[in-house]
């Protein structure tokens, strides 16, 4: 499929899951936005490396902490006035602070809130003036399977991406007659910088678990995605994906 002449931003775009949805647009004809907060470097590498992949591609990279509404803003008018359109958002900026809850503090709750689901909500208001302008565009929030079967030390991880979920299929219903989808994505255990950083145990139980034995590639999620953004897609919104190898079955 061809994204040709489709403009798409992804936030926290410089890695994981995100670095593999900004390549999937990138190799399928889009112009992208790369959103990153604090690496720079790896959202540079990233934009050269397709370039010299893609040498007729456009990327652009844009760091802006998407939990703060000021930078939210500055980031969407940046977008207005160089590009001057927006068909696809993937809002993917998210982070942990995993602590059992009688050992978490304020700035760990916070800090999860403000940025997984914070950021959602700011990212997605600023960019229906420019969907609705085109009568037509695309949504796509990144939830997890922890908002359906939440592990311990998560209270603050999962109730974000159980809210995603919620705020999805209310956006949804509120922008269908603009002709935008919106849509939320649920991986389960993804093999990124997060996980490869887990205890070898834990990584063992946990695939254990998962009835097809393996964690998933970023590159599925993305391929996910790129479906949810597409024609095929257009009769699909309000719901929430899950893409976890059978674990939530």
């Amino acid at each position: 499929m061809s994204f040709k002449d489709k403009v798409v931003l992804v936030t926290g775009g410089s890695r994981g899951i995100g670095r593999a949805i900004v390549t999937e647009f990138v190799e399928n004809d889009a112009t992208v936005i790369i959103n990153y907060n604090s690496s720079e470097e790896k959202a540079l590498a990233l934009k050269e490396e397709l370039l010299a992949k893609n040498k007729a591609g456009k990327i652009y990279t844009v760091k802006a902490n998407v939990s703060d509404p000021d930078r939210v803003k500055e980031l969407f008018a940046h977008i207005k006035e160089e590009i001057g359109q927006l068909d696809i958002l993937v809002n993917n900026a998210g982070i942990t602070r995993d602590k059992f809850l009688v050992l978490m503090n304020d700035t760990n709750w916070n800090d999860v809130i403000q940025t997984n689901l914070n950021s959602v909500y700011y990212c997605s208001k600023a960019a229906l003036n420019l969907l609705a302008k085109n009568k037509r565009g695309t949504i796509i929030n990144m939830s997890s399977t922890s908002a359906l079967h939440p592990n311990a030390g998560q209270t603050n991880y999962a109730a974000t991406k159980a809210a995603i979920i919620a705020f999805t299929k209310a956006l949804a219903k509120e922008v269908a007659k603009s002709g935008i989808t919106v849509n939320a994505i649920a991986p389960g255990f993804i093999e990124t910088e997060m996980t490869s950083l887990t205890n070898e145990k834990i990584k063992a139980a946990w695939m254990d678990s998962i009835p097809m034995k393996r964690f998933g590639a970023p590159e599925e999620i993305a391929k996910t995605a790129l479906f949810l953004a597409s024609d095929g897609a257009r009769y699909i919104t309000g719901q929430h994906i899950v893409v976890d190898g059978g674990l939530t079955s």
